[in-house]
């Protein structure tokens, strides 16, 4: 079998339908195997691919518009959907089922900075009526790091992917209060990407349909069954806050649709960064995505 190095540039349950690629014994299918991996902190998963350490990694098609604005060919192309929504929930330190995005003017939160996660988290801002800049907020890198900030007593609310806010929910430390997705709406948040010439390998194809079945199984199986089968990827989470995650994100719609990358969808992220002022102009779809191989 032929083996694929698949890297992912953040690591959560948000990503269920790559990793259950491995996790599920979709590759094996396909005549494939996979090395799952994580980039490192300052890293590029992009970058890897590009420079031919990793076969496909997870990104978005925001990662292609840097290279674009400087006049340069993206060097890897983006063949498949992941998620067609943020996949980023708040979650505050009490129960609030009257909760408004008001509220995060009231308090500190703890949220993720920079990048794609804060244009989103300012769009989605917007749309529920305030402007992120005037919010009180507590840096932070997200994840492990982020959980401990919060055990530590950081924040009246709370900014990360599934299944961390989950797990807060699991633990008693914390109640989720609102969806980024949900506020910011359909949009082309991450992609799988491979080289240009990869992508016309028989390789290429094998794994676009072992995705194909994996993101159709993730999104219709029992959330329990999703977690089961990946949860030696998620050793410090509890199983049940893993299949809270996936039942989330297949209640909002994250995983529904096809793998290809949606023309709106490309021009809906498009709009997020460029109020943020966080591309140089409207890069067009065909410079940066492509159809899944052979599908």
């Amino acid at each position: 079998m032929t083996k694929l190095n698949i890297m992912a540039s953040r690591h959560s349950a948000f990503y269920s339908p790559m990793i259950c690629t491995i996790a599920g014994g979709f590759l094996e299918k396909e005549g494939l195997t996979g090395e799952y991996h994580v980039v490192e902190a300052g890293g590029s998963s992009g970058g890897e691919v590009a420079e031919g350490r990793m076969d496909v990694a997870q990104a978005a098609v925001s990662a292609s518009w840097g290279p674009l604005d400087k006049g340069s060919r993206a060097p890897f192309a983006h063949f498949a959907q992941i998620n067609r929504y943020d996949g980023f929930f708040i979650a505050g330190r009490e129960a609030d089922s009257d909760f408004s995005w008001k509220k995060l003017l009231s308090g500190k939160f703890l949220h993720v900075h920079g990048g794609q996660p804060e244009a989103m988290l300012r769009y989605g801002a917007h749309k529920m009526g305030i402007d992120l800049a005037d919010v009180d907020d507590i840096d932070s890198p997200g994840g492990d790091a982020m959980m401990a900030q919060w055990r530590n007593g950081e924040g009246d609310y709370f900014h990360e992917q599934g299944s961390f806010p989950q797990q807060l929910e699991h633990d008693g430390q914390g109640h989720i209060v609102a969806s980024v997705g949900e506020a910011v709406g359909p949009t082309a948040f991450s992609s799988l990407v491979g080289r240009w010439d990869w992508l016309k390998t028989d390789d290429a194809k094998r794994f676009a349909a072992a995705f194909k079945a994996s993101r159709e199984w993730v999104n219709t199986a029992d959330p329990a069954e999703v977690a089961k089968a990946e949860a030696s990827f998620f050793p410090d989470m509890a199983e049940s806050a893993v299949a809270a995650a996936v039942g989330a994100y297949q209640k909002l719609g994250t995983w529904s649709g096809g793998t290809a990358i949606e023309r709106d969808l490309y021009e809906s992220a498009l709009d997020v960064f460029e109020h943020s002022n966080m591309v140089g102009s409207r890069h067009s779809y065909d410079e940066v995505v492509v159809a899944p191989p052979g599908i």
